[in-house]
């Protein structure tokens, strides 16, 4: 079975959604963790956004990048530049990739205007990792 991590800054949005989806869309093809160069804990808006398209992730963890430091992954997927520039060496042979997702929790404004942006980040992330399951999984 194939192990994919998802890598971000803080472990609370984008690397959250990615992972959501990606055990979404993988079923038992893969086993899918999610982790951050620090951890901010999940962030309530990407529980809500997602909860919206049928994901629950309201029982993921935020984890640190150094709790995972013994497994083999496969893939590594970076989606932050932040987390790709502070985490350049994985010591693995996994196979890594990255894509610069817009940060939701940066958004400012009202309450609608941030979750339409955090709707806006969540299908960009949908679609990339359902792109990303049908071509390496």
């Amino acid at each position: 079975m194939k192990k994919v991590l998802v890598l971000c800054t803080g472990n609370s949005c984008r690397s959250q959604i990615a992972e959501g989806y990606l055990r979404h869309f993988a079923g038992d093809k893969a086993e899918i963790y999610s982790a951050g160069v620090e951890t901010h804990g999940v962030n309530p808006r990407a529980i809500a956004t997602m909860a919206e398209d049928g994901i629950d992730i309201s029982t993921h963890t935020s984890n640190n990048i150094n709790e995972y430091k013994g497994i083999d992954f496969d893939y590594v997927i970076t989606v932050c530049d932040n987390a790709k520039e502070r985490c350049p060496f994985f010591p693995s042979s996994a196979i890594k990739l990255h894509e610069n997702f817009p940060d939701p929790a940066k958004a400012t404004g009202s309450e609608d205007q941030i979750m339409s942006e955090f709707r806006s980040v969540r299908q960009i992330i949908k679609d990339y990792t359902k792109g990303f399951v049908e071509q390496y999984l």
